[in-house]
């Protein structure tokens, strides 16, 4: 939300805004590669807002969204599917894989791919991964019927599944950016928790006596 939209609202909601800040994953960002049902990509803005990952980056050739984030909330089946999600998280769009790509890598993301093992790729499933090790990592979700593309595959660090074992190897869109993003959000979160305890030590450990907060004996 924008500021001004910020002051129009509500106490509880502004408290809420303000309680989740620190729960975000920052640096990380979920990207769609030319989604083709606009109910899809509501789908994964909710799931992205609910694992608090900072945006969403769509591909989209087509043009079925607005180039304006501001414009993408007003769409009503965006706002729907995706129970008002889409007001709450940063969505930018491009027009191809390679200007997306060119963003990222231009400023300091690394891309790693959802995607059945590829060779002379290096390949893991989601458990094994360690989603920590990239300061800034994207992590692409491929077209419901095409699936990632070959040059999405070629820039990234690495392919990533999602082990399965029924008749049925596959899943879709909403389901798959769910189990992924969790793992990868988990993890992240973890780590910035553990970072930011460190630096809060690493600061008290520095005042000097007379500045040391005062503690109820009693």
């Amino acid at each position: 939300m924008d500021q001004e939209e910020t002051k129009k609202s509500k106490p509880g909601v502004r408290k809420r805004a303000d309680a989740i800040k620190p729960y975000l994953c920052k640096h990380l960002i979920a990207v769609l590669e030319c989604p083709r049902d606009i109910l899809n990509i509501g789908t994964v803005i909710r799931n992205v807002n609910a694992m608090g990952v900072e945006k969403v980056y769509i591909v989209d050739p087509t043009h079925k969204l607005p180039d304006d984030w501001q414009d993408m909330r007003d769409r009503r089946k965006l706002a729907s599917t995706s129970v008002s999600a889409v007001k709450w998280t940063f969505v930018k769009r491009f027009d191809s894989t390679t200007d997306c790509l060119d963003h990222l890598e231009k400023n300091g993301f690394t891309s790693i791919v959802t995607s059945p093992h590829r060779k002379g790729k290096e390949s893991l499933y989601l458990h094994e991964g360690d989603f920590t090790q990239y300061p800034k990592l994207a992590v692409w979700f491929g077209s419901e019927g095409s699936g990632i593309s070959e040059e999405a595959v070629e820039r990234c660090e690495m392919c990533v599944a999602v082990p399965m074992f029924g008749m049925i190897e596959s899943l879709n869109l909403g389901t798959s950016s769910g189990i992924v993003l969790y793992e990868v959000t988990k993890q992240r979160r973890e780590y910035q928790s553990r970072f930011r305890k460190k630096g809060q030590r690493a600061e008290r450990a520095n005042l000097l006596p007379t500045e040391m907060p005062l503690t109820d004996t009693h």
